[in-house]
């Protein structure tokens, strides 16, 4: 017989202590300008690794892999009942109720809110209340679908409860859609889902909640039958919960894609085609166009295995201590500026996720330091978050207009923008110290001074040192 191919429970005394040796990649050695040191991954809140558990499950499933639905082989239903039972385990994480609601698999978070804004029934004259925290995935597609108004943030960067409220009075019914983040991927604020579910629904709107960052760190439920606080809508993704591949999910009410034609037509949609007709499929068939991302769903379960063998109390201890323990740390750096909450004990309340500038340096170098020198991995710029960033930075609208005709002009030395660290299950405190060093040196000026910006990209790189990417991969 062969190898079991959904064995998704995980032994129970999995501790976060455990992770970073089950981390894939975690020896890792990267090249830098001293020569080859550990890579240090500080980028988890765009992706995450993955661990070894999810990497068996995915090569167990390999040896069946076969297309989903409709073939008669024994690979091929094995491979469609591994889909729709991880479809079941998906449901069961968020706690939705498929009596009442839907599980999609999608592409990413952003393929599923477009998806959602295309099949929402909005009229002219209807508003989709966002905020100016967003992330461009949950303000773009609406902007296609209706008219957006933006609820305003308060001086430390969060999202204004008393705006919220006010433009709640001022538009009342006329609001059909209200769409936020769960939690900021720049500033690390989690948002208060239970007000906003409440109040969404005193008004008789909809609420969709863009989870695709809070959802790895904090437990997000449907509330199905709490006829309060419950989501109509929620969305998030596979590749920052340690599931490679890049699956989305869009959890939603049956009724809205009960009705009318699917987002997305093509194989697998309907019940039959003729060349005057084409009956749509039950759902989720019907919203599921075309041959899905099947090795990526069970990849998914099995991090949610992963997630449920941990323990959401131990995941959110060891999270809120390194953010603790880090703003400790950069607290003290008197040139650093950090954006958000820098107070260490409110840590527990928010993700760690931290934006910042050095005094007097671009963050694109700053990253760059951190990269070729320190072999430290972070992001730079606006996260896919203009607007906030904006915002959290206090840029004028005069200073803005400027800065866009750099950029149309391909000239984007002075892009405005922070470096972020973002933390996931397997970081540690040491990791933490090494970061802390490297910008403590960079401060003191301890840094190779030879980078050379390329203007169009708004990168820097140290002149005269190259990667040679195909010494380390080959396709």
């Amino acid at each position: 017989m062969g190898t079991p191919v959904n064995k998704l429970d995980l032994r129970d005394n999995l501790t976060i202590e455990m992770l970073p040796e089950m981390l894939i990649g975690i020896d890792t050695l990267v090249p830098t300008i001293s020569g080859p040191k550990r890579y240090i991954n500080f980028d988890n809140a765009a992706s995450t690794p993955t661990f070894t558990p999810i990497s068996e499950a995915v090569t167990s499933f390999l040896r069946y892999y076969s297309n989903v639905h409709r073939g008669t082989g024994f690979k091929s239903q094995l491979a469609s009942w591994a889909y729709e039972q991880a479809r079941d385990i998906v449901s069961k994480f968020i706690d939705a109720d498929l009596n009442k609601q839907v599980v999609l698999f999608t592409k990413n978070s952003t393929e599923a809110i477009n998806k959602l804004a295309s099949r929402l029934p909005f009229e002219e004259g209807d508003i989709i209340l966002t905020s100016l925290m967003e992330h461009h995935s949950n303000e773009l597609p609406w902007r296609r679908a209706g008219k957006v108004v933006h609820v305003g943030l308060n001086e430390d960067g969060s999202i204004s409860k008393e705006d919220f409220l006010g433009k709640l009075k001022e538009y009342g019914d006329k609001i059909k859609l209200v769409a936020l983040t769960g939690a900021s991927n720049v500033s690390g604020y989690i948002n208060d889902i239970d007000f906003y579910a409440k109040e969404t629904h005193r008004i008789g709107a909809k609420i969709l909640i863009d989870g695709a960052q809070l959802i790895p760190h904090r437990p997000v439920s449907m509330k199905a039958n709490d006829p309060i606080h419950y989501l109509d809508y929620l969305v998030f993704s596979a590749h920052k919960m340690y599931a490679p591949f890049g699956v989305g999910v869009l959890v939603g009410d049956r009724a809205t894609f009960e009705q009318g034609d699917p987002g997305e037509v093509g194989g697998g949609v309907v019940d039959i085609v003729t060349l005057e007709e084409a009956y749509w499929a039950d759902l989720p068939d019907k919203e599921e166009a075309g041959t899905p991302d099947i090795v990526g769903v069970v990849a998914l379960a099995k991090a949610i295995s992963l997630y449920k063998a941990i323990g959401w109390d131990s995941i959110i201890k060891h999270e809120s201590e390194l953010t603790a323990y880090a703003l400790e740390k950069l607290n003290k750096i008197p040139e650093l500026t950090i954006y958000g909450d820098i107070n260490p004990e409110n840590a527990h309340n928010r993700l760690g996720v931290i934006s910042m500038n050095l005094k007097g340096m671009h963050h694109s170098l700053v990253s760059a330091i951190l990269s070729y020198e320190g072999a430290i991995g972070v992001r730079s710029g606006c996260f896919c978050a203009h607007m906030y960033v904006k915002c959290l930075l206090d840029i004028s609208e005069e200073e803005s207009k400027i800065m866009e005709n750099e950029i149309l002009d391909r000239n984007r030395s002075r892009l405005p923008g922070t470096f972020r660290m973002s933390f996931g299950l397997y970081n540690t405190k040491k990791e933490i110290d090494e970061f802390v060093r490297v910008i403590e040196n960079i401060v003191a000026g301890n840094y190779h001074k030879d980078y050379v910006l390329n203007v169009e990209k708004g990168e820097y790189t140290p002149k005269d040192f190259k990667y040679e990417f195909s010494e380390y991969f080959k396709m």
